[in-house]
């Protein structure tokens, strides 16, 4: 905790945080940010890409989009035009493991707010004409995705390296199951997932008077308490990861890329979590970093090096992109390989690791300043059952030695391990 004090000397102390269960088994977490110029008020659920069954593929994201389309108590825009009214702002994200639906509110009219985002998502009233009309526009949306190359190179990694695991759809989905679904099977999803087990609300910011009674009087409180096995997210298999090689041509790729990734544990296990995002710190992030000084700066081989864990529930991701000209690929992959396969040859500095807890203890500390970001995070890990203060997780930093890193997680980001896409430009009449 000693690495947080100098960020947080100038800025907001970490926020307390409460947290409830309702009798439905809904988590409710509270950061009481009383000086906060906005509260948050952020609906969480477990219902993600990777809760969808086949021939639903898509149908967790368009279920975003009809959401703000109208409810049983709201006509499609009115629930915009009144938090605009209310001075406030309203957004949505699915991910592969949950989604979430998010308003910023002066503190004023955080109980109004409320009220209108808990009938939002929970009634989405999903009227076929509209269901018909926003199905376009989220098919609209797959074409452009599919336009993009960049998107294309990942998508393409993911669906190889996954081996037949959710996390290896996009979360957009498939253009047949979009065209093939209807209201009736959007429904049954949502009564499916969104059940008081599976959602959690976290709210930041300066919090209303008598929240706790609020919503056990709330549509959040009527939802149903039972999830069963086959539902509950928690009982899904944890990410089935596959070695190998691929390369792909690319329209309109700018660059060639090197990527490859490696399997980490779930997002439960922090621990190892942090160990990983120590060391994909210590390899590739900032100048002094040891691909980005020998590939970037030294050798000046690559236009970009980046390497970061993706945190999963069911499976982490570790990802290393490189992006370079043709004629230095060779070059930058052997580079690359030698790096790796000599930190095994000796414990990383003192000085190394120092920099990398510095690093990502600045990164969340500096995410505690809003009440947005706070709200995400207590959301998040309240609905995974991982309810703790919020810079908890960098406890586990100091547990990490340069001879632990050595000997647990340096040895399993190695090249034998990895799944690696080669993607190049598609040269013209290709």
């Amino acid at each position: 905790m000693g690495l947080c004090l100098a960020p947080l000397a100038h800025s907001t102390p970490e926020p307390n945080l409460q947290h409830w269960t309702l009798k439905n088994g809904t988590s409710c977490v509270v950061a009481s940010m009383p000086d906060a110029p906005l509260t948050c008020l952020d609906l969480w659920c477990k219902a993600g890409s990777s809760s969808e069954h086949k021939g639903e593929e898509g149908i967790a994201h368009f279920l975003e989009h009809m959401v703000f389309k109208g409810s049983s108590n709201l006509n499609a825009g009115e629930f915009d035009r009144a938090i605009e009214a209310l001075g406030g702002s309203s957004n949505a994200a699915t991910g592969f493991d949950d989604v979430h639906f998010h308003v910023l509110v002066p503190p004023t009219a955080a109980t109004e707010a409320l009220e209108l985002l808990l009938n939002l998502v929970l009634t989405p009233a999903l009227r076929p004409e509209a269901y018909a009309t926003e199905r376009d526009v989220v098919l609209e949306e797959i074409a452009q995705y599919q336009d993009q190359p960049d998107d294309q190179v990942l998508k393409q990694l993911l669906e190889a390296c996954c081996d037949e695991h959710p996390y290896g759809r996009p979360i957009l989905g498939f253009e047949a199951s979009l065209k093939k679904s209807t209201p009736e099977q959007m429904r049954e999803f949502h009564r499916r997932h969104y059940r008081g087990p599976n959602c959690c609300l976290a709210i930041a910011g300066a919090i209303p008077q008598g929240l706790e009674e609020i919503l056990s009087n709330s549509q959040l409180a009527a939802l149903d308490e039972i999830t069963t096995e086959g539902v509950d997210p928690a009982c899904r298999p944890n990410l089935s990861f596959r070695k190998g090689r691929l390369e792909i041509q690319v329209p309109r790729l700018e660059s060639t890329r090197l990527l490859m990734t490696w399997p980490m544990p779930p997002a439960r296990n922090q621990e190892m979590v942090m160990g990983a995002d120590l060391v994909t710190t210590l390899l590739a992030e900032g100048r002094r970093s040891r691909l980005v000084h020998q590939l970037r700066e030294e050798l000046q081989i690559v236009e970009s090096i980046d390497m970061d864990i993706t945190v999963l529930e069911q499976g982490s991701l570790v990802l290393l992109e490189a992006c370079c000209q043709e004629k230095q690929l060779k070059r930058v992959e052997k580079e690359i390989h030698n790096l790796l396969q000599a930190s095994l040859a000796s414990t990383p500095k003192n000085q190394e690791i120092e920099r990398a807890r510095q690093l990502i203890s600045n990164g969340l500390c500096f995410s505690l300043e809003a009440a947005s970001q706070v709200a995400g995070i207590a959301g998040n890990q309240a609905l995974w059952n991982r309810p703790q203060p919020l810079l908890a997780p960098l406890k586990h930093l100091s547990t990490w030695t340069p001879e632990r890193l050595h000997k647990e997680i340096l040895p399993l980001l190695q090249p034998e391990h990895s799944f690696t896409l080669i993607a190049r430009p598609m040269e013209a009449g290709q």
